[in-house]
Order: structure tokens, then C-alpha cells, then sequence
């Protein structure tokens, strides 16, 4: 249930007399290992189409597409708070719908490919994963993520400095862009476990299997970190490096989020607090309120007064 949305950082849109076109004007930075460019939609448009020779990262930052990736989807909608990891050689085809009223902007960071494979051979060799079955590598596959804070951040990081005036942007460049591809990576194994694509092929995949079928039990690091065969250590380790996150966070977000299915259910306050192992209620809402914003009981009256 991936309700939570992480925004970019928004640049000013341009006045329509200082577009070269209506419709996807590219404004390019280019940088040593990547160009970086900033699109706008000002104009209704349909078909559309936006041609990747080289693996880009791309991601919403105002208004709406409607699109599909040529040789690989069917149509999606695609909105602020959502990015997309493009294959080399795809095509996007994309219609603007509503950007006569609502202006659409994107941005995209075509990637240098020796760069991600250096990148990615280096981390593989000094900070080889826990985990044997699984090594830091892009998933093509898995290309539609949700922003979240981490990579939501990284991303904020490499448009600041692409977008600055500075001489030693690219030596900046460089480190950010390692950063955010440890983030994307990070976001595609986290998207991966949340659909157990992974659950009988790895480590991680059967923690985390075994964590979301065990919510309403109190839940042992020691014991998930035997069944999985790694120390404690590890097993810390295994979830910073795969999911970005501790064990206990990930635990403590995962309660968190059946709580918001089971009170949509109108499940109790008491019976949602037991249902997700919270042996207290009053410790259940101050939990719940400081992850969520609001009282369990405030959100489940907004979500059943939205239905």
C-alpha cells in the first residue's frame, strides 16, 4: 500500500515566450557521465514520442503524462512523485491530456554506460552483499517506482548540481550520480520484495516473506537472522545494503502499513493494534501518528469518508 508520496524539487516553469516549443521543450545540462534535462508541456498533445539511445532515469515533477514505454508496456498514467528507469534504445510515447490547463514537467538523466558498469563492478568488488545470490545491479524490468525519501533526496542532489554554476560540478556529478544509483537500486529491491518477486530466491526475499506473514507476532531479530542463515550483524547489514532501511524500521513500516489496510477494513482501533503486534494500544497511535500524520482513528474516518 504505497500511499506515501515523495516530490521532487520543482525548478520555475518557463514563460511560453521563452520555449523553443510547446510541447516537451528540452532544457539540457550536460555533465562528464550524464545529461541531465529538464522537459515542459505547456500545449494538449497526444503521441508524442521521447527516444533514449543510452539507460536514463527519469522522473515527474509537475502535472500529468499519459504513456507507455514502445516495446515493453501498455499505457499508464505517470504523475509527480513517480519515476521511470528507461532501457537503452526505448522509446516513450506520451500524451499530455491536460497540460492546456495543468503544464507537465520532467526531467531525465541519460546515463553513460561505462560509467554505471565502473560504478557498479566497484561496488561489487569492495562492498560485495551479504547475500550470495544477489549483487548490485540495475533491474531493466523493474521500471516504475515510487519516490521515497532516499531517493527522492539523491535525485533532488544531482538536479541542484547540474542546475548550478559552479567549476567542479562534474568531480560533484560523479559522487551523486553513485549515490542515486545505489538509491534506484535500492528502490527496485524494495518494489521487488513488496510484489515477492524475490521471496523464494534470496535472503532478503525470505525475511521479508517471513516478516509480513509474522506482523501480528512480536517479531525477533535474532530468530528471523537464524532462519535466514546470517549473523545478526548481517543480517543488519543485508537490509541497508538490498532496502535502504534497518530491519526494525522496515518491520516497524510494514505493521504500520497493514494497520492502514485493517483500519480501512473498519477494523478496530484495539483489534488493528493486536492484528499488527502492538501489545498496547496507546503505543500503537503514538507510533501510528508519528509515521502516518495523523491519529488511527482521524485516518480511518478520512479513508471510509472517501470510499
Amino acid at each position: 500500500m504505497n500511499d506515501s508520496k515523495f516530490l521532487l524539487n520543482t525548478p520555475e516553469l518557463k514563460k511560453e515566450n521563452q520555449l523553443m516549443s510547446l510541447v516537451e521543450n528540452q532544457t539540457k545540462f550536460n555533465l562528464n557521465n550524464c545529461e541531465f534535462s529538464i522537459y515542459e508541456t505547456h500545449k494538449t498533445a497526444f503521441d508524442v514520442k521521447l527516444h533514449f539511445d543510452t539507460i536514463a532515469f527519469t522522473a515527474m515533477l509537475q502535472g500529468k503524462k499519459h504513456m507507455k514505454l514502445e516495446n515493453k508496456t501498455g499505457y499508464f498514467d505517470y504523475f509527480p512523485g513517480q519515476s521511470i528507469l528507461v532501457a537503452p534504445g526505448e522509446t516513450m510515447v506520451i500524451d499530455f491530456p491536460e497540460a492546456d490547463e495543468t503544464p507537465s514537467q520532467c526531467i531525465s538523466l541519460s546515463l553513460n554506460p561505462d560509467f554505471i558498469e565502473d560504478s557498479l563492478n566497484h561496488l561489487n568488488y569492495t562492498l560485495p552483499k551479504v547475500d550470495e545470490t544477489s549483487q548490485w545491479n540495475l533491474q531493466l524490468d523493474e521500471y516504475f517506482l515510487f519516490n521515497n525519501q532516499s531517493l527522492a533526496s539523491a535525485t533532488n542532489n544531482i538536479m541542484r548540481i547540474a542546475m548550478d554554476d559552479n567549476s567542479q560540478k562534474d568531480i560533484m556529478a560523479d559522487f551523486a550520480l553513485k549515490e542515486l544509483l545505489i538509491r534506484l537500486m535500492q528502490t527496485q529491491a524494495r518494489s521487488m520484495v513488496e510484489k515477492n518477486i524475490v521471496k523464494n530466491k534470496s535472503r532478503i526475499g525470505f525475511a521479508v516473506d517471513y516478516i509480513k506473514k509474522n506482523l501480528h507476532q512480536k517479531l525477533s531479530i535474532d530468530s528471523i537472522a537464524k532462519l535466514a542463515y546470517v549473523s545478526k550483524s548481517n543480517f543488519f547489514k543485508m537490509f541497508k545494503d538490498e532496502l535502504g532501511t534497518s530491519p526494525n524500521d522496515f518491520i516497524l513500516q510494514e505493521r504500520i502499513n497493514r494497520a492502514k489496510e485493517l483500519l480501512a477494513s473498519q477494523n478496530s482501533i484495539k483489534e488493528t493494534a493486536y492484528q499488527t503486534g502492538f501489545s498496547d494500544t496507546n503505543y500503537f497511535t503514538r507510533v501510528f501518528k508519528q509515521l502516518v500524520g495523523v491519529t488511527p482513528k482521524s485516518y480511518q474516518n478520512k479513508v471510509i469518508f472517501f470510499e
